[in-house]
């Protein structure tokens, strides 16, 4: 009688099994399962997922803080280089009625423009005149930008410069 109601309960259980869509391949064989040629028995794909999740998350959360870090660089370089710009062009502007006083206005324009932009974003910053000649002016910005991941350093360096604006008088000829 054991016999018979054994049987009768692993119909059943296969029925269920097929009836959720297992088809039985892959899941923990029965007693009666033979080992390999090594002597192990074939236990299937138990507990893989679980595995797969472990090794994959902080390979997915190191992309994702991978990508704030770009996103934060990139921004950093775009304030750097709107700072630089606009300070370059006060200073373009300034050189020729304030040869003297163009340095102090040029840097204030690049300052505000970091200000207003991204007053956090630019650790460290320095905004240096620069006047290679005197027909030429600009500024460089030069700034270290937080980073997510510790003991790593990104730092921005943008410089904008042109020649100074000049008013020359039509003289009638």
């Amino acid at each position: 009688m054991k016999r018979t109601t054994d049987v009768l309960h692993h119909a059943v259980r296969r029925r269920l099994h097929a009836a959720r869509g297992d088809s039985g391949v892959g899941s923990r064989p029965g007693r009666g399962a033979a080992p390999d040629a090594m002597g192990r028995r074939a236990y299937g794909d138990r507990g893989m997922s679980a595995i797969e999740f472990v090794f994959l998350t902080p390979v997915l959360f190191f992309m994702i803080f991978a990508t704030v870090q770009f996103g934060l660089y990139f921004f950093a370089d775009h304030v750097a280089q709107a700072a630089a710009q606009a300070g370059a062009r006060k200073a373009r502007a300034e050189a020729d009625a304030d040869p003297g006083g163009w340095q102090a206005k040029a840097t204030s324009t690049a300052q505000s423009y970091i200000d207003q932009l991204g007053p956090n974003l630019l650790d460290g910053r320095s905004v240096k005149p620069l006047q290679p000649d005197a027909a030429t002016v600009g500024i460089r910005v030069t700034a270290r930008v937080p980073t997510i991941f510790p003991g790593m350093h990104f730092s921005v360096h943008e410089e904008s410069q042109g020649p100074v604006e000049r008013f020359v008088p039509d003289n009638g000829g």
